[in-house]
């Protein structure tokens, strides 16, 4: 787990809405996210946890203060350069936005192909690999239509996972699942933190999960009020 940490924010503020009706949701926020670690954000609706994820995630930009990833400045980078680092995360997000004209296996193929060309054979071995890993090995050739909500959302999770992504965002990932599955998901994030040192973030409002994590960190009204490992 050791090298340079892939997440730093430092003196981070964020605003929504404009001139009388602007709004300060984050706070003067400093992290760094260790290699290899899975780490929680915790807090309230409207604690800012969500907001955090995505600033340090490039889904939205820096407004002032300083996110660093994976060595890279977000505030100021270009649109190419956000592409590109993109391509090196994975998320996870509670709205599976599967494609429904696909089947689990494409879904999961999508993962790989955004990172362009490849062995088509590899690429299918890595996707039936994944989904067999989530207990969906008889799902493979199913539309999104022929599956629950659980089974929808460990497809997502396989489309994540499969391109072996640095850094992995995820929000609320487990919220669809049931214990015993949302304990796998969480628990092949750990594995994948400890294994290839693949880092990962995740908002959620699971104790059934708490105990996996490396960090908790808790938000109110947009400051870090807890911290278990800073």
């Amino acid at each position: 787990m050791g090298g340079a940490a892939p997440i730093v924010a430092q003196g981070l503020n964020h605003y929504f809405g404009l001139g009388e009706a602007r709004k300060q949701a984050i706070w003067d926020l400093n992290l760094t996210i260790k290699r290899g670690t899975l780490t929680i954000l915790m807090g309230p609706s409207g604690s800012g946890k969500t907001t955090v994820l995505t600033l340090m995630g490039c889904l939205r930009d820096v407004q002032e203060g300083r996110v660093d990833l994976l060595g890279h400045p977000l505030r100021g980078a270009t649109e190419a350069e956000l592409v590109q680092l993109r391509r090196r995360l994975g998320f996870i997000f509670q709205a599976h936005n599967l494609h429904e004209s696909l089947t689990a296996a494409q879904n999961v193929l999508m993962g790989l192909q955004v990172h362009g060309a490849g062995d088509a054979v590899k690429q299918r071995h890595a996707a039936a690999h994944m989904l067999g890993l989530l207990g969906l090995a008889d799902r493979m050739d199913y539309l999104p239509a022929n599956l629950s909500g659980g089974q929808k959302q460990r497809v997502a999770v396989a489309r994540a996972l499969v391109s072996n992504p640095e850094v992995i965002f995820a929000d609320e990932p487990t919220a669809a699942l049931d214990k015993e599955s949302g304990r796998v998901v969480v628990d092949m994030l750990k594995t994948l933190g400890q294994t290839r040192g693949t880092t990962t973030v995740m908002v959620t409002h699971d104790n059934r999960i708490m105990d996996l994590a490396d960090r908790i960190i808790t938000l109110e009204e947009g400051r870090v009020v807890k911290d278990t490992n800073p």
